[in-house]
């Protein structure tokens, strides 16, 4: 097997072969019985002191992955982790610890980051048990972000939320993969026929979405001489749009709607005080007045929808913190 060190590493040499060696039993590279290296010959090859490959040694045998026979060498032994080795499966396992490794480097996150945040993550697991696998789709990335990181406050650590868009679905296969692997996808009505379609192993939820406070609090305070353009990119959803703007501003009067592409914007918006756009549409302030207010007509996953229709299905998964054995008194 090849043995290499990084000196310039923060983690300790020792602990590095140690590393190596254990990674060779756990893909197979070092099978049950192997001999490995003698502490004398593997101290030159790497050019360190004897004492550094004895401590890593003594630390693989600690643990039971190898063992030291009287006048002949240091064996693997026939440990779980060596046994899971040869099981085919693992083939596979190590393929998406790769691609895993592969994604963490594209991304800018070294190999020793990517392992902290493994060990975060399992000592997380460990803690609250299995949590559910949730990905819900939007249109807009920032919004959808948004969205996710509220249905994953409101139900704590019981799931993992995970936003994704209905483009990089479909342009980005490692993407689509990802969400056909999670428990449930959670979305808006008006996309739900398109992701059931896209997903038919998996359970797809469709949520309301509400006016977020922010945005009740900025309508209901407006004056009642604003003069408000409601703004939107899809034409489907002005009049949602608009209806809302009249709910929650009622003692405004003066209120024109556009699409966000419509070539008479600049003119329509020529005199506004206030622009009210939908998430996704603020290109349209670019058209607007000097000293114009904007406000984006943003939503929030219904709290209520989120309770009747996701909490019981992560529940009845089975998705639970573990259960606690009580200590003899």
């Amino acid at each position: 097997m090849d043995f290499s060190i990084d000196r310039a590493s923060g983690t300790p040499v020792w602990r590095q072969i140690k590393g190596t060696i254990e990674y060779a039993i756990a893909c197979g590279e070092l099978a049950i019985g192997e001999c490995l290296p003698s502490v004398r010959e593997l101290a030159e090859d790497l050019a360190v002191a004897p004492m550094t490959i004895n401590q890593a040694y003594a630390e693989l045998k600690r643990e039971g992955l190898v063992e030291a026979r009287a006048g002949s060498g240091t064996y693997v032994t026939d440990s779980v982790k060596a046994q899971m080795a040869m099981r085919p499966e693992i083939d596979n396992l190590h393929w998406e610890i790769d691609r895993i490794l592969d994604y963490g480097e594209s991304i800018g996150v070294q190999a020793t980051e990517l392992a902290a945040l493994l060990s975060q993550r399992v000592a997380l697991r460990n803690s609250v048990g299995r949590q559910a696998s949730i990905v819900i789709v939007g249109l807009f990335a920032e919004a959808t972000g948004r969205y996710a990181r509220q249905v994953e406050q409101q139900l704590g650590e019981i799931a993992s939320v995970r936003p994704m868009t209905m483009d990089a679905i479909q342009k980005e296969p490692a993407t689509k993969a990802a969400a056909g692997g999670a428990d449930l996808i959670i979305t808006f009505s008006n996309l739900r026929t398109d992701v059931a379609t896209m997903f038919p192993a998996t359970k797809v939820v469709a949520l309301r979405f509400i006016p977020s406070e922010e945005t009740r609090l900025r309508l209901a305070s407006l004056s009642p001489m604003a003069r408000v353009a409601v703004a939107s990119k899809f034409i489907d959803f002005l009049p949602i749009i608009r209806s809302g703007v009249q709910r929650f501003a009622p003692h405004v009067r003066d209120i024109v709607a556009l699409n966000e592409d419509d070539p008479a914007a600049p003119e329509l918006l020529a005199d506004r005080d206030v622009i009210v756009f939908a998430t996704g549409a603020d290109a349209v302030t670019r058209s607007a007045r000097e000293g114009a207010q904007f406000i984006e007509y943003s939503h929030i996953p219904d709290p209520g929808d989120v309770d009747r229709f996701v909490r019981p299905f992560v529940n009845k998964a089975g998705v639970s913190k573990p259960t606690r054995r009580k200590t003899e008194p």
